[in-house]
């Protein structure tokens, strides 16, 4: 099977991820400031609101916001709804971005991983400061559930849905949680199964509500919901999958990031654990999957989904 052109040639990822970051890009660049919000006398300190911009703005694949537009695209085709989904869809895209934003301005610090380099250029902690870094990346979770609460444009019953959501994937039973087991597992010889909890927290559950919180800013259907669980539960570990063996096969030019870091910290990987083909291997077995469930989903438009899920598995970087 090759899972590489299962997409229709008429479907153009490139052009349609292209017209989705723009948006999420004009949107960031907006909601990310200093000035202050209406009814406020002040907004926030200029340094500290400089720091929160370096950490979000102009770098990074956007992943996340795009698995949001795709599954709201997703569950939204062909459907004639009473309100618009853009403007939720929108707003929790760049909520997730956010969310993961800040986890990675804490993870780069020396309490953490201690890296250097984030995407291509000195960490937060490195160009502000460490106490800076830590405020900033406080901040932007904070500003990530402030998007998702406007005082209209969403409706109070999906802010909250989204709120949960995104939550539940950023606290100590997701994200949160991952990077405890991930720190605690130092020097560790995990078994697969405990290596693939530890990333299905870690990393696969706030890729995976990125999908969910897509679908949320529509109407879809039991079996759909279900099917986008299993897309976003396998694709979150593959991302995974693949940053492991990335880790090993690039260099921290193409990465943007510290290459062979896990080596020389002694973590457990994909491929300290199944080796490099193996892992490889494992990778398109996840990607199978997902475009198993989107083929189950009943959804009539996943060419967007599809499209990810593919690049997920074969990037470069």
């Amino acid at each position: 099977m090759d899972t590489r052109v299962t997409t229709p040639s008429s479907f153009d990822l490139g052009a349609w991820s292209a017209a989705h970051l723009a948006s999420v890009e004009r949107a960031l660049e907006t909601w990310v400031t200093a000035d202050a919000p209406a009814g406020v006398d002040h907004g926030a300190p200029a340094e500290l609101v400089e720091a929160m911009r370096y950490a979000v703005l102009d770098g990074g694949k956007r992943l996340r916001p795009l698995l949001v537009m795709a599954a709201c695209e997703a569950v939204n085709a062909d459907k004639s709804l009473a309100c618009s989904p853009v403007e939720a869809a929108l707003r929790a895209a760049c909520a997730v971005e956010l969310i993961h934003a800040y986890s990675l301005v804490h993870d780069d610090m020396p309490c953490m991983d201690n890296d250097v380099l984030r995407r291509g250029k000195p960490t937060v902690h490195v160009k502000f400061g460490e106490a800076s870094a830590l405020l900033a990346g406080d901040a932007l979770q904070a500003l990530a559930f402030e998007l998702l609460t406007p005082d209209d444009e969403v409706p109070a019953t999906q802010q909250a849905q989204l709120c949960r959501l995104l939550a539940r994937a950023a606290g100590s039973g997701g994200m949160a949680g991952g990077q405890a087991i991930d720190l605690a597992s130092v020097g560790l010889a995990l078994t697969e199964c405990q290596l693939r909890e530890m990333h299905r927290l870690k990393t696969g559950a706030l890729l995976q509500a990125s999908v969910m919180m897509g679908a949320a800013c529509g109407d879809a259907s039991p079996q759909a919901l279900v099917a986008l669980q299993t897309y976003g539960a396998a694709i979150g570990l593959a991302f995974q999958v693949v940053d492991d063996i990335l880790d090993v096969t690039a260099d921290s030019a193409t990465l943007g990031k510290t290459a062979g870091k896990d080596a020389d910290q002694d973590k457990p990987t994909y491929v300290s654990l199944l080796g490099l083909e193996h892992s490889r291997a494992y990778a398109q077995e996840l990607l199978e999957q997902a475009l198993a469930a989107l083929a189950h989903s009943g959804l009539r438009n996943t060419h967007a989904l599809q499209g990810l899920a593919n690049m997920v598995v074969n990037r470069s970087s």
